[in-house]
């Protein structure tokens, strides 16, 4: 059976060498999850606040102008570096970075009062056991907000999802639909408040460059985009380059 840490190794490997593109990259730099985080946290000045696969650190920067204290978490040192320093030259002197996975949180009980995440789950080994680590982190009535490319739930669909994701990038595991992912909270112990829900334009040739996608793969990609059923090209919006629509949501909840 494959270790926790070989997976961890592949995640590393993938995103280390591009931590720059990301901090760069608008599909992560903007949006409308964005914004809507940054009015949830407006209302609590005081708040210590972790964001989990953190990146390039978008969502901490954006944590940061509203709180406390941000702690940037993420497996990739190479991303955490780019996090301190772009945080060093945006003045956010509030927010720290801790290396490790999400799966086991070097944290005490009770010791944040928000938890976010953005665009990073569907890389994670275990979100049931990352969830159940978000609620024990938090503080009785924290919040946490997760924010993904989430999967439109019909098999075949789902199918082309998962398989240009894999394709793109070897560390993907799962992007989950909605209903999963109410169902994760639930047996976690996160009580859901809120679901946002939204599609994500990604142009092709930033989206495979940004990974740095092996050229077999994307000739792959491409094949399997041309060779698709219409129900599918239609629901992705596929254009001829390979760009394409995915569906994006937002759930916010609270410990129970």
């Amino acid at each position: 059976m494959e270790k926790q840490g070989s997976h961890a190794e592949a995640v590393d490997r993938q995103f280390g060498a591009q931590a720059g593109a990301y901090l760069n990259s608008a599909v992560h730099a903007q949006g409308e999850d964005l914004q809507r985080l940054a009015r949830r946290l407006a209302a609590c000045p005081q708040a210590k606040v972790l964001d989990i696969g953190c990146g390039a650190g978008h969502a901490s920067f954006t944590a940061a102008a509203q709180v406390a204290e941000v702690t940037a978490y993420d497996l990739s040192g190479e991303m955490l570096a780019v996090v301190a320093q772009a945080a060093n030259g945006r003045g956010l002197a509030n927010i720290r970075t801790v290396q490790g996975v999400a799966e086991a949180l070097p944290f005490a009980d009770g010791e944040f009062d928000w938890v976010i995440s953005r665009y990073s789950a569907h890389h994670w080994r275990d979100v049931g056991q990352a969830l159940r680590e978000v609620r024990r982190v938090l503080k009785p009535g924290g919040k946490v907000m997760v924010m993904d490319v989430v999967s439109p739930g019909y098999p075949l669909l789902d199918t082309h999802l998962q398989t240009i994701e894999m394709l793109r990038d070897t560390s993907h595991v799962r992007n989950y639909s909605g209903g999963e992912w109410l169902s994760l909270f639930s047996d976690a112990g996160l009580m859901t408040e809120r679901v946002t829900r939204g599609r994500l334009s990604l142009e092709f040739s930033s989206w495979i460059t940004r990974m740095r996608t092996p050229t077999h793969f994307v000739d792959a990609i491409l094949a399997l985009q041309r060779g698709t059923s219409a129900d599918v090209a239609r629901y992705f919006e596929i254009q001829p380059d390979g760009s394409f629509c995915s569906d994006i949501m937002s759930i916010e909840g609270g410990r129970m």
